[in-house]
């Protein structure tokens, strides 16, 4: 598959069809392993990264799901292909800045990935939209386990497998969701929720991962300890507090709803005029602008259909998108120019947001949460 056909092949995971993907933007697996006696990538020599890399990605590309995938070397991909990757989840910083002795495959349907010779030999990452951690597991670890059979992964008995970083030893498993917390960010109970996932061994990150901000609000939840933990049950703890997040959002939204629907369908309907209009715009405010529109399709004052539409624009106004789809390098001031232009044409014939319907009286913050909580409550809505 050649860049230009990656590119105009929309990802699966991007069909907003998951569970709960009013919320879940998506669910992700990642895997780490490193082939026994060779040393780490950070260490090797770029004669010994290239050795790693003949012995591995033949291996990768030969996997039944890697047929007619994308598979390219470093070396070989200009740093706005790179940044495009990046962009769509599909790659890291980290092995972005890497060349010769690197490299990355995937799937045509771009749910399974392989960086190989980033900050471990192979890293493999699978992606289902919405809340379906368990399936993207299972994908990831059918995908390890052939690869077993002729690659020799370094694991120990009692350590188990062995990572560059020792904070990833044990199962070497990242598990994480990506999430839209429109409602706890406008009801200020986002800090509350943040410390009450750190506080049980979870990390809250932003759009993409550790040391990145939230923009759009997106947050990625994720486990930490990989090391005396089993991926069965850190898959189970991560969704049970997931759904808490999820339940949690839910009465935010319509705590928003009751209490401050005036504020809510403001944010909404002026999000919707300057993504319609704007000239210039900036790719933090226009992301942030698309994720008032979202949540404005969740909630039913734009056609349903609308909230793909969003999470498609996310990835098209993003700096390396808006230049690869122009085939040139472009200054930030007509990045702006080009951003605005897209998100007009984009939208022209989408239709202005309707009146919200507000709840009744007594329809919020009634149910009970699901660790006993009292459900909406002004200290973030019960504990998680």
């Amino acid at each position: 598959m050649r860049f230009s056909t990656l590119l105009n092949q929309p990802a699966d995971w991007m069909d907003h069809s998951g569970p709960h993907s009013d919320i879940v933007i998506t669910s992700r697996i990642r895997l780490a392993r490193n082939i026994r006696g060779a040393e780490f990538p950070g260490w090797a020599t770029k004669d010994t990264r290239l050795a790693l890399l003949a012995e591995v990605l033949p291996a990768v590309e030969a996997l039944p799901e890697m047929k007619s995938g994308f598979a390219q070397g470093f070396e070989k991909l200009t740093a706005i292909q790179k940044q495009v990757l990046v962009e769509r989840h599909l790659i890291s910083r980290e092995i972005a800045a890497r060349s010769a002795g690197s490299a990355v495959v995937m799937n045509r349907r771009q749910t399974l990935s392989f960086m190989i010779n980033e900050e471990d030999h192979l890293r493999m990452q699978s992606i289902r939209p919405g809340l379906d951690l368990a399936a993207a597991y299972e994908a990831a670890d059918n995908a390890d386990t052939a690869l077993e059979e002729t690659l020799d992964f370094a694991f120990d008995a009692d350590l188990g497998y062995l990572t560059a970083c020792p904070t990833n030893l044990g199962t070497a498993m990242r598990a994480s969701a990506m999430l839209h917390l429109p409602g706890l960010v406008l009801g200020d109970q986002m800090s509350q929720t943040i410390q009450a996932v750190n506080k049980i061994g979870l990390a809250v990150r932003g759009i993409y991962g550790e040391g990145t901000e939230s923009l759009a609000n997106l947050f990625q939840i994720s486990n930490q300890h990989t090391l005396g933990e089993r991926e069965g049950d850190i898959i189970v703890r991560l969704t049970k507090v997931i759904e808490q997040i999820i339940h949690h959002e839910g009465n935010a939204r319509a705590k928003l709803l009751e209490e401050r629907p005036a504020m809510l369908e403001d944010q909404i309907c002026r999000a919707y005029a300057i993504l319609r209009h704007a000239r210039i715009i900036a790719s933090k405010e226009a992301m942030n602008l698309l994720s008032m529109v979202r949540l404005g399709a969740d909630l039913g004052m734009l056609p349903q259909e609308s909230g793909p539409l969003m999470d498609k624009l996310l990835l098209e106004i993003q700096p390396a998108h808006l230049q690869i789809g122009v085939r040139s390098k472009l200054s930030a001031e007509d990045r702006d120019l080009l951003r605005a232009q897209t998100l007009r044409e984009s939208l022209q014939d989408l239709a202005e947001p309707k009146p919200l319907e507000t709840p009744d009286d007594g329809e919020v913050g009634e149910e009970d949460d699901p660790e006993g909580g009292e459900a909406g409550s002004e200290s973030g809505g019960g504990s998680l």
